[in-house]
């Protein structure tokens, strides 16, 4: 029996973090045929045990992927569609769609989006739509996604979380350690979507500054790919002088590098289907302030959380959890109220 990965558009992220570790999981079990995107870097000593079919990212290249899907698959293999999207044409085998994008299945704004994603994220909700009897199973990975994909999609819905190294749930570093080695007072690990809430963020940061406080925080926004928010987050940096770095992580171990340095991360995402850096956290023993959302929920218990929605939230957490605190507001009585007014 051969296992198939069909993923034409994974490249980057969450999902490429994933999948090459997968990749290589199957390639020690038997024969695997991959479908991936020209853009994905695969290691030399993983795609020699691979047979491995290149994507063009373009219309015509991920048509021409679908139709070299349904021409190889054959009927004692399991096909595994790892990017959101099932077979465009009906394929022999068992085919299992591993739905990451909480965006396809959930009537989520897409304000803020460029008209390329904007449309992208359209056709890709109209193919789920169309085409989901093409495959036979549906994998999400919480359960706050399975309520949103088997409501959406009018079937049953898996679920199965997936983790590369689930002794990551352990902490490895103790809270003394941490604040010996902790360059970063703050972590954010995400790319620049507007749903990663980026602009909530960083007006609770700027509240925080209007408080005197100045934590230090780390993004790993990509300029180049999302050179609207870098502008705001430059112009915020300089007008409040916010102690705020942003390098985009290259590597595993650049990304192992940051949260080694890093005390906690926060987490304020507004919509996702997993959330892998707060496992990832978790794996390197930092604390985490979160969304007070279900997704978050399904996969760690923060020591602090937030309304995502409020930058006032945000910043009340942070000081919370750097033991700050607040002094509540002063509730007059009436009489007390009236003396006031009278200026007495």
């Amino acid at each position: 029996m051969r296992l198939i990965f069909h993923a034409p558009n994974i490249h980057q992220g969450g999902g490429k973090a994933l999948l090459l570790p997968l990749l290589e999981a199957a390639g020690k079990k038997g024969p695997v045929t991959v479908l991936i995107d020209t853009r994905l870097e695969v290691p030399e000593d993983l795609s020699l045990a691979l047979t491995v079919i290149r994507v063009s990212p373009t219309i015509l290249g991920r048509l021409a992927g679908e139709w070299t899907l349904r021409r190889v698959a054959q009927a004692t293999d399991t096909v595994l569609c790892f990017g959101n999207l099932p077979p465009l044409f009906r394929t022999k085998g068992r085919g299992i769609v591993f739905l990451q994008n909480r965006y396809l299945v959930e009537g989520c704004d897409l304000a803020g989006f460029s008209l390329r994603i904007k449309l992208r994220l359209m056709s890709e909700r109209l193919w789920l739509r169309l085409f989901n009897a093409h495959a036979e199973t549906f994998i999400v990975q919480t359960k706050a996604m399975q309520q949103v994909a088997t409501q959406a999609l009018r079937r049953p819905v898996d679920v199965v979380a997936l983790f590369s190294d689930p002794s990551g749930y352990q902490r490895r570093r103790t809270e003394k350690d941490r604040g010996q080695t902790a360059v970063y007072d703050f972590l954010y690990v995400a790319t620049g979507e507007p749903h990663k809430n980026h602009v909530n963020l960083l007006d609770a940061w700027k509240l925080l500054a209007s408080d005197g406080l100045y934590p230090s925080l780390r993004l790993t926004v990509s300029e180049s790919d999302y050179p609207g928010l870098a502008r705001i987050l430059e112009q915020a940096k300089a007008e409040h002088k916010l102690n705020i770095d942003n390098v985009p992580a290259r590597s595993p171990s650049d990304m192992q590098q940051l949260y080694d340095r890093s005390q906690a991360l926060v987490y304020p995402s507004m919509v996702e289907s997993f959330g892998l850096p707060l496992l990832e956290a978790r794996q390197a023993g930092l604390s985490i302030i979160a969304a007070e959302l279900d997704y978050v929920r399904d996969l760690v218990d923060p020591e602090e959380t937030f309304d995502p929605r409020s930058p006032q939230s945000i910043a009340r957490a942070i000081k919370r959890f750097l033991q700050i605190p607040e002094t509540p507001l002063t509730v007059l009585t009436s009489d007390a109220f009236v003396s006031r007014l009278l200026g007495l």
